[in-house]
């Protein structure tokens, strides 16, 4: 990376869906109107953001057959790429268990859709090679590789000929052809971020798996590891450089839990060559819309992320009312909490070739 780049600066968001109601919203409105403007404003100040498309972009397609019983089916009308654009989101991850929520057509229409707009794609796409190859978004002089997989549903696995999604399964170890394709982007990427889509829905904290896949993805040749899909943000973990278990929701008209609070979010903000500086930015999600947190909203931000990055590793400092800066404790946990980083084989996966 050149010098001049030292300040160079990624936005990570999680799940955004912009389907059922935000779609009515986004048909009603102008789009840039679902996210707050001192949000926008912080947004256009990065380089470039990244998030999970947590749905399809399309007017055609019917809900999937292909998943007896699904309950939710995403997809937002083709304005939404607007909003898309309002967030200065250049890439997105779309190896999820909603991008084929209706069907192929749907899914081909949402990679040309992004496309157009000049939004990078990652995780899907016709046949294995367009699905699990990492994406590359030069900007400035900067190459950032993004390689998106998820570990769920096996139905919208991507197969020869087929359109589908990069499927991972890591709960032993991640794939080797994973690993290998980490290994192999490394190469001709300044900073490559990997962007799992992975664990149950509205877990509080990583399961174990997820910080022995997180540590061998780093010891591949990952410099971040991004994850999301459980709706409700987690603690950042350290290894070398943060680890960012699940960035949450961003923008969706979810019910809420009490308790798990999943209308308070996170923008990370990541600062690769400035001693992997990580901040991360409290979102308070209202329906259909989403702004900055504050009183007792970025308190309770606060509060979870200081208890939960304790139990992974890391200290956070409170820099103003919904911002903090994320640095890895001087004692690190005990030795029966840490992950292991061997590289094994692990499962084959959608995108192998064995």
């Amino acid at each position: 990376m050149p010098a001049d780049r030292a300040g160079f600066a990624i936005g990570l968001l999680g799940d955004v869906m912009l389907g059922r109601m935000v779609g009515i919203a986004l048909e009603r409105q102008s789009p840039e109107t679902l996210w707050a403007a001192e949000l926008q404003d912080l947004a256009r100040s990065l380089d470039l953001v990244v998030c999970n498309l947590e749905c399809c972009i399309s007017s055609r397609g019917r809900p999937t057959p292909l998943i007896e019983g699904k309950p939710f089916f995403f997809r937002g009308p083709p304005v939404a790429v607007e909003a898309l654009k309002a967030m200065n989101i250049r890439a997105v991850g779309l190896a999820n268990n909603h991008t084929l929520d209706f069907g192929p057509d749907a899914l081909e229409d949402t990679l040309e859709l992004l496309r157009a707009a000049g939004i990078a794609t990652a995780g899907a796409g016709l046949g294995p090679d367009a699905a699990c190859s990492a994406a590359v978004i030069p900007v400035d002089g900067v190459r950032v590789g993004l390689i998106a997989v998820t570990d769920h549903p096996a139905e919208y696995a991507v197969a020869p000929e087929r359109w589908g999604v990069a499927l991972a399964n890591m709960r032993d170890e991640p794939p080797s052809w994973l690993l290998e394709r980490v290994a192999a982007a490394r190469e001709h990427c300044d900073v490559l971020i990997v962007f799992p889509h992975w664990g149950p829905n509205m877990s509080a904290s990583p399961a174990r798996w997820q910080r022995r896949a997180a540590s061998s993805l780093r010891a591949a040749g990952a410099d971040l590891v991004a994850g999301h899909s459980a709706h409700v943000f987690h603690g950042v973990g350290w290894n070398g450089g943060p680890v960012l278990f699940d960035l949450g929701d961003v923008l969706d008209d979810y019910m809420v839990d009490p308790k798990l609070r999943n209308d308070l979010g996170v923008f990370a903000i990541w600062r690769p060559r400035a001693e992997q500086l990580l901040e991360l930015v409290g979102l308070r999600l209202e329906y259909c819309h989403t702004r900055l947190a504050e009183g007792a909203e970025a308190d309770w931000i606060a509060a979870r992320l200081k208890q939960a990055g304790r139990e992974l590793g890391t200290a956070v400092t409170r820099t103003a009312e919904q911002r903090f800066t994320i640095m890895p404790l001087r004692e690190r946990p005990p030795a029966s909490a840490q992950a292991g980083t061997g590289r094994g084989h692990g499962s084959a996966g959608a995108c192998s070739s064995g």
